[in-house]
């Protein structure tokens, strides 16, 4: 069983999509979008982007947990991780997406 995207609606009727690797784990979210489309754009550029160089910036929150966010080459965030407890478990959701993106299908929970 390989990742797939999950495209569906917010609370308030907009877009987003999670990355979900194999186990059902959610290992990327996007932002939030106005228009179906947008989204789904925002998957191809989830795709496009996965394995560029650089594309992965890390953070740490307050708490000091770490968490990544993925982005295009204009510099803009296409998602964002989970706070990880650890740079190691960091590390391993890096590659996850790595691993589950490129090949991911789309479920479309839309409605």
């Amino acid at each position: 069983m390989s990742g797939k995207f999950e495209l569906k609606k917010s609370k308030d009727g907009h877009f987003l999509f999670n990355l979900k690797a194999a186990n059902g784990l959610i290992i990327l979210t996007s932002e939030i979008y106005m228009q179906k489309a947008s989204a789904e754009n925002g998957i191809d550029s989830v795709r496009k982007n996965v394995l560029r160089e650089g594309a992965f910036e890390t953070k740490t929150n307050v708490k000091g947990e770490p968490f990544f966010i993925l982005k295009a080459t204009n510099g803009q965030e296409i998602g964002r991780s989970e706070n990880y407890s650890s740079k190691a478990a960091l590390e391993n959701g890096i590659e996850s997406v790595k691993k589950n993106a490129p090949d991911a299908k789309v479920e479309d929970v839309t409605g």
